[in-house]
């Protein structure tokens, strides 16, 4: 049976302010058989791999944003048409579309870093992957805890009385040690090249029957540890199997298909910086051909963790990117709607359009297939590194 169809236009792909960011991106040129990093402006999208060969080199730059502004190249058309032609249904594959806007930046990503998802990840550790035991011990677990932990600082002395009554309790867990602990959780969410663009498939692990979305904004960091700008991520997450332990975060995480970044790279300068993700809405929607509608937001006002606090603990004297790296910052949204039947919560279905969206970063939108369903991941560092040696522009 088909399944739903994605179709991409500006008007619900670019940030509200339009052009008025610095924006970088990726895009596959059929015509020279490998991608291209492109720059995002009003008379359309030119790619500028001869200034940059990668977004790793435009990130690397004293001043990326000026130095994406005043970068040259060849015209590739009006956004429009590329973003028509980016969804893999019905695309003429004699003409460009987008990629993930990163390429040799490691991908990480933070756990556990708002006070809703926390409780969730002690839900997930306690119900082992039992979505119809969840609703019984969310239960317990608020009433015991309350909702409200986002003004309790991780590692402060009222963090570690609170971790003395929840052991008293025998409540405690992993995850509440990563949420209000000194040390946050950083793990490796994908290898480099591994992440899928906008309008791309996202792809679903076929063992898992209770998994969810998890709207994130995604930080670019130089590899000296700078913060050079954002986009948005789904770091799609397979809760009955991180559920039935945490040792299973790797395959509950880092499948084909399922990171998801885009729609472009904004570089902070006058219009955009840090302290605008600081204040970020994050807005998340799914749309199922069932007729199932899910809508929710995460706001990282209500971040536990500080965003350059945990960059600060990602990269430093004792973990080096040297050719940077982006970091997911975590999502308090977890959804708990039924979708199909009382207490069985919300999993997704094949064919659910998921769309992530942000005022200053605007919309990243995927279809949820299974893995095996997605184009394969095929690929990478060293097609690349061939690929940009055969232009002339290593």
């Amino acid at each position: 049976m088909p399944i739903a169809s994605i179709t991409l236009d500006s008007g619900t792909t670019l940030p509200q302010d339009g052009f008025s960011g610095a924006l970088a991106g990726r895009v596959w040129r059929p015509d020279l058989e490998g991608p291209a990093v492109v720059v995002i402006r009003a008379d359309g999208v030119d790619d500028v791999t001869r200034s940059f060969p990668t977004i790793r080199d435009l990130c690397e730059a004293d001043d990326p944003a000026g130095a994406l502004r005043a970068a040259q190249g060849d015209h590739l058309g009006a956004i429009e048409a590329l973003l028509r032609n980016t969804p893999p249904d019905g695309r003429d594959a004699r003409r460009p579309w987008f990629l993930a806007p990163i390429d040799l930046q490691a991908i990480k990503a933070a756990g556990v870093t708002f006070a809703v998802s926390m409780l969730e990840r002690v839900i997930e550790e306690r119900a082992r992957g039992d979505a119809a035991a969840a609703a019984a011990i969310r239960a317990e677990i608020v009433g015991l805890v309350g909702q409200d932990l986002s003004k309790l600082k991780p590692g402060s002395p009222q963090a570690l009385r609170l971790k003395e009554v929840l052991i008293g309790q025998n409540a405690w867990s992993q995850y509440l040690e990563v949420g209000i602990g000194p040390d946050a959780e950083i793990f490796t969410k994908a290898p480099p090249m591994a992440a899928v663009g906008t309008g791309a498939d996202a792809g679903l692990h076929p063992s898992s029957s209770w998994n969810n979305p998890e709207p994130e904004i995604v930080l670019a960091v130089a590899s000296t540890g700078r913060i050079v700008g954002a986009s948005l991520g789904n770091d799609v997450n397979l809760r009955d199997i991180e559920g039935r332990s945490a040792l299973l975060l790797g395959k509950a995480k880092d499948n084909n298909a399922s990171c998801a970044i885009g729609p472009f790279l904004r570089l902070f300068d006058q219009t955009f910086s840090l302290d605008d993700v600081r204040q970020a809405e994050v807005r998340l929607t799914v749309e199922g051909e069932d007729g199932f509608r899910l809508e929710g937001s995460s706001s990282i006002a209500r971040i536990s963790r500080d965003p350059a606090e945990l960059v600060a603990q990602m990269i430093g004297p004792n973990h080096q990117y040297p050719d940077g790296a982006v970091l997911f910052l975590g999502t308090m949204f977890a959804p708990v709607e039924d979708r199909d039947a009382p207490g069985k919560g919300f999993t997704h279905k094949v064919g659910d359009i998921v769309t992530i969206s942000s005022k200053p970063l605007g919309a990243l939108t995927n279809r949820m297939r299974r893995c095996a369903e997605c184009a394969p991941w095929s690929y990478g560092v060293s097609h690349l590194m061939r690929h940009l040696a055969r232009r002339g522009v290593l």
